[in-house]
């Protein structure tokens, strides 16, 4: 890795693309070897109902994706992305290594350590990925795409390991693992960020010693504000239903800040500050649909589904790296495609990328409602069902996720492109809210095959929306994009 950084090349990028992917992929071990398993040992673990479990999920996820915004404010004006990155990194592995301990108490503290930790890393990573190009460098969505895979391969790495190890030798364990690949992160980024020379410092390294509060320094000041914020979200995540309107709440803030932001601006900015904004809207439907991977369809795979091969059952927890599988075999030639793509004038817009990816989803729920048919009259469905639905659900995702980092980091002005990055991610977090209020209802009298219908013709109207105002988004960004 070191040569290729030297060489300066990684699949025609950029050579610290190869760090940076791999910094990456050692956070998604953690991250999704957490998640794989964060259900199933509260279901079977500390036995909390379904329901319970689901608003405790949601809450989780929904404040990981919301605190990148903070995270991504703080870089911009004081901290840098590079240092966010391994204060995040850090926090990320202290807390899978306190959720080792089994107790509830020791429970929630540990979410509330990866919470934060995640808001210091999520943006600032894309981020600085976004910083290694100029804004009509056409390699701009084939190098997301190349990240995203770094992403993927760490989630098709993390439930095979830790949910085996998990649900084989303990809970515990599986922890452990997780908190192992985000020290490894942090190793392989402290050692070799050089090579990104000041892309992503510190916008004014001399304000850390600047005195801000009764001659305390911001520096001193912003350890003593992350400190207090661990025990805030950890109390957040054990009321779980405060989280479903203090996201709100919280979003509508920042969105009219974002908008003064804009509006005090330059007014060639306006025109794509309010594009991501808009975009970042429609992507929460994706991604409230799509989080039902570690929710219920997790738990009708795990209860729903034949996973027998010959005298081999498949581990439930298997079923979370199928995803990641499918990007890691597509991810490429999908870089390749929208590279290639980009240098003819046949190049689909951002916003028609993510229609097609929204109805690609749309087409493996549907056949999440032909399995939920099957396993009402047979029992069992068959697990080929479930894979063909990832697969559409991974098509899906590689035309909107990696697409929609790349045109937030190519629209957004360079004083706000962290906590743009931040606002798109937000998304996700709204989404993470409403994805737990839609697996509660698949144990209600809809049941799953209802659930898996309604999100079909929701995704369907919501594609068909977004092809009809992409006009209207091109004028307002002045150009295509």
């Amino acid at each position: 890795m070191a040569e290729a950084v030297k060489q300066r090349t990684f699949f025609g990028h950029p050579g610290v693309m190869c760090m940076l992917f791999f910094t990456e992929m050692w956070e998604r071990v953690s991250y999704y070897g957490m998640r794989a398993i964060l259900v199933l040992y509260m279901v079977k673990g500390l036995k909390y109902v379904d329901s319970e479990a689901y608003s405790i999920y949601g809450a989780t996820t929904g404040l990981i994706y919301m605190t990148p915004l903070l995270g991504g404010m703080i870089a911009d004006r004081f901290l840098g992305n590079q240092r966010a990155i391994i204060v995040g990194c850090l926090l990320m592995a202290i807390g899978n290594f306190v959720l080792m301990i089994p107790n509830n108490l020791f429970f929630f503290a540990a979410l509330g350590i990866i919470i934060i930790g995640n808001g210091y890393f999520k943006a600032n990573m894309s981020t600085v990925v976004g910083k290694l190009y100029e804004k009509d460098d056409p390699r701009r969505d084939g190098a997301f795409t190349l990240f995203y895979m770094g992403v993927n391969l760490g989630a098709l790495i993390a439930p095979i390991l830790c949910g085996t190890i998990a649900e084989k030798y303990g809970w515990n364990y599986g922890f452990a693992i997780a908190g192992v690949g985000m020290l490894l992160g942090l190793i392989l980024f402290t050692i070799f960020r050089k090579h990104l020379g000041d892309r992503g410092l510190a916008p004014r390294p001399e304000a850390f010693k600047e005195p801000l509060v009764a001659g305390i320094s911001k520096n001193s000041v912003w350890i003593i504000c992350t400190v207090l914020s661990i025990p805030a979200a950890a109390f957040l995540v054990s009321v779980a239903n405060w989280v479903k309107v203090i996201i709100p709440v919280f979003g509508v803030a920042f969105l009219l800040y974002i908008v003064y932001e804009a509006l005090r601006g330059d007014p060639k900015e306006r025109g794509g500050i309010f594009t991501i904004l808009i975009l970042t809207v429609f992507s929460i439907t994706f991604w409230a649909c799509f989080e039902q991977a570690g929710s219920s369809m997790n738990i009708f795979t795990d209860r729903f589904v034949d996973k027998t091969v010959g005298k081999f059952t498949i581990p439930t927890t298997w079923f979370q790296s199928i995803n990641p599988i499918f990007i890691f075999a597509l991810g490429i030639p999908f870089s390749w495609l929208w590279t290639y793509l980009g240098k003819t004038r046949f190049n689909p817009t951002s916003p028609l990328k993510m229609a097609l990816g929204i109805l690609q989803l749309a087409a493996g729920f549907f056949v999440m409602v032909i399995a939920a048919k099957t396993a009402a009259t047979t029992g069992k469905a068959p697990f080929l069902l479930i894979v063909l639905a990832y697969f559409l659900h991974t098509t899906g995702e590689l035309c909107l996720s990696p697409v929609g980092l790349s045109m937030v980091s190519k629209l957004s002005p360079g004083r706000l492109s962290a906590l743009l990055m931040g606002a798109w991610l937000l998304s996700a977090s709204f989404a993470n809210i409403i994805a737990g209020i839609i697996a509660g209802f698949t144990s209600g009298d809809a049941g799953y095959e209802g659930v898996f219908m309604v999100i079909v013709k929701v995704a369907v109207v919501v594609s068909i929306i977004l092809i009809l105002i992409t006009p209207l988004l091109k004028k307002l960004v002045g150009r295509k994009f």
